[in-house]
């Protein structure tokens, strides 16, 4: 993604400036809407959402796990969650399950809903300030398993 910017001195003459971090994630942000900590969690307690976590290891192992969730690695993402893929989990049941995705502050998985939009699954979303939002506000959290 890149927007077009006329170089200095060249008159009429076009570059493609990278598109930086912040602004591409304003973008791909602006095209869904993100969904809070408490409103993910009564989503999942009604069925009406697959929560995904997409942490590493190390911080699932550190800071533990929400009880309920789908723990999917970041680069397994698309993979496990295409309904249509030979990979899927039994979860990936078809392009309309609401999916929200759970990093540990909020970052990584605004990029990871983003792409499950590529891939169809329009109601894929992501949950704002991530792990350590839905921790702030109390929810459940259970230890890893070593």
């Amino acid at each position: 993604m890149s927007g077009t910017i006329e170089q200095p001195g060249t008159t009429g003459v076009t570059a493609e400036r990278p598109l930086g971090i912040d602004a591409l994630l304003e973008r791909v942000r602006s095209g869904y809407r993100r969904v809070e900590a408490r409103e993910a969690h009564e989503a999942a307690r009604s069925g009406d959402a697959l929560l995904v976590d997409i942490r590493y290891a190390a911080l699932r192992d550190r800071d533990g796990l929400i009880p309920g969730a789908v723990v999917v690695e970041r680069n397994e993402l698309e993979w496990r969650l295409d309904p249509q893929g030979s990979h899927r989990l039994p979860e990936a049941t078809g392009h309309d399950l609401r999916i929200v995705v759970i990093c540990n502050e909020g970052y990584a998985s605004s990029l990871a809903a983003a792409s499950l939009h590529q891939l169809g699954l329009h109601r894929a979303t992501d949950l704002v300030g991530g792990f350590q939002a839905w921790r702030a506000e109390g929810l459940p959290v259970r230890p890893a398993t070593p």
